[in-house]
Order: structure tokens, then sequence, then C-alpha cells
């Protein structure tokens, strides 16, 4: 495939994965669609309040795929500068995408925040990544587990399911971006590529 439209591919793709982020970390701000958390950040989970799926899946990835985009259009495998500067972008969006990964990683290891059987705001399955396999007592893995939360309502489903959904988006965008970047270095080593010419009868 042409490294150009390769690169239209890849960046056309960006587009709706940073939407989603986006809107994924949103939503995470609103437990249960709840408005009455946001107005006290302690109540939030801590993970999400980093911007994760905003900053890092979302406007780091906007720009390189603007830019990406944008050099697909330039022709069939545009111009070596405009490939060059493809791989920064898309380095910028590994970047951004890892970060996105690592955030909801952790926000969906440690679990929500939310009230316990106390009435106290904690988090009930604080854990570690290294006590994680093994963990007989794991929420993840444990369903009966996610009484310990009695509000927000259903917090715990809300954020597994938000935080899974910031993890495969990103996990998606820093593929994407890693394989612009190797597509980019090919458009610098091989530069442009013209339309053949039509044989003359």
């Amino acid at each position: 495939m042409c490294t150009g439209k390769c690169a239209k591919c890849i960046g056309a793709s960006l587009y709706p994965l940073a939407f989603c982020c986006v809107i994924a970390n949103i939503l995470l701000f609103f437990p249960n669609f709840e408005v009455e958390y946001v107005e006290d950040t302690n109540k939030l989970t801590p993970e999400v309040l980093y911007l994760g799926g905003i900053l890092g899946g979302g406007i780091m990835i906007l720009f390189p795929a603007i830019h990406i985009h944008a050099t697909g259009n330039g022709g069939c495998c545009t111009n070596r500068c405009g490939m060059f500067l493809s791989i920064i972008f898309a380095a910028l969006g590994v970047v951004g995408s890892g970060y996105c990964l690592a955030t909801s990683s952790l926000g969906l290891v440690n679990g929500p925040m939310c009230v316990d059987g106390t009435g106290n705001w904690t988090r009930p399955f604080l854990t570690d990544f290294e006590d994680l396999e093994g963990n007989e007592e794991n929420y993840l893995f444990h369903y009966e587990l996610w009484d310990k939360c009695h509000r927000p309502k259903d917090v715990i489903l809300f954020n597994v399911v938000l935080f899974a959904l910031l993890i495969g988006c990103s996990l998606i965008e820093l593929v994407l971006c890693l394989l612009q970047m190797i597509n980019g270095l090919f458009g610098c080593i091989c530069g442009t590529c013209g339309k053949r010419r039509a044989n003359p009868v």
C-alpha cells in the first residue's frame, strides 16, 4: 500500500478514537450520570482527574490525526518533509495514548471512590499491580465484592465499562501511531511517487 494512502487511513481512524476517549473521560466525572459528585472532586476517582482521556487520548491524538490525515491527502505518497513531520506528530500521539492507557489502567485496577458500609468515602479495592495477579479477592474477578460500594449506585460497573473503553481506544491509538511512525519512515526513504503516465498509443 502507498505510504500516503496508509497515512490517510490512519489519520481518519484516529478521529473517532479521540472522540470516544474525550466522551468517556467526561462521563467519568458523573458517576451513574449524577451531577452532585462533580462538585466535590474528593468524591471522584483520582485517575479521572488526571484527564487521561481528554488530554492524552483526546487532544494529544487529535493534532497528530489532523496532520497525518493531511499528509495522506497530499498525494500518493506526498513529500519527504511531510512524512518526516508525521513521524514527529505520531510520536506525540504515542505519548498521549500511552498516558491515557496508564491512567485508565490505574483507575481500573484501583477501583472507584465510593461510600462503603461505614458511610465513609474511600477506595475499598485499592491495590497494587503486583498484587493483581493471583489475588483471589480482586473486585474485577469477584462481582459479589461490588456490594462494598453503596453509593453512587452502580459506580463500579460505570467505572469498569468506561475505563475499559479508554484502555481499548488508547491501545488502538498507540498501535496506529506506532504504525504511522514506521509508515512515515518508509515515506522519508522512498520519497514521492506520482501516478504512472499513460503509455502513448
